[in-house]
């Protein structure tokens, strides 16, 4: 058992979901801090201040929490953003890739010998 289990964990699909999924993780931290730091600080201070408030936390309608959803609506876009450059870009080297072009088969080689020599007939 522990050998299938080793040859499941040692598979290359595995170990690279492994890694998306740390990165992941650590990549919506970084996105968590900006929102929370940079943006909400910049750009809703002024809404905050309007609505009596000093921190988007506190932003509610009833027992609402509007504040804590539009961060998270704010983060999921900024990641949905990131990754939509992400696969754009790895789509785009795909499309540089070139395949190899092939030789023509003897029939197609036939086939040109053949119209060569009727071009070559008056």
């Amino acid at each position: 058992m522990l050998k299938e289990f080793k040859d499941f964990v040692m598979r290359g699909n595995v170990l690279d979901l492994a890694v998306a999924v740390v990165i992941g993780a650590a990549f919506g931290a970084i996105v968590t801090s900006l929102v929370e730091h940079v943006i909400t600080p910049l750009l809703l201070a002024p809404a905050l201040k309007a609505a009596h408030l000093d921190d988007i936390d506190k932003l509610m309608w009833g027992t609402v929490k509007i504040g804590k959803f539009l961060s998270a609506v704010i983060q999921f876009v900024i990641i949905a953003f990131i990754l939509f450059l992400i696969v754009k870009f790895f789509k785009s080297l795909e499309k540089k890739k070139v395949p190899p072009a092939s030789e023509p088969s003897g029939t197609e080689k036939l086939l040109a010998q053949i119209l060569d020599e009727l071009k070559k007939r008056p």
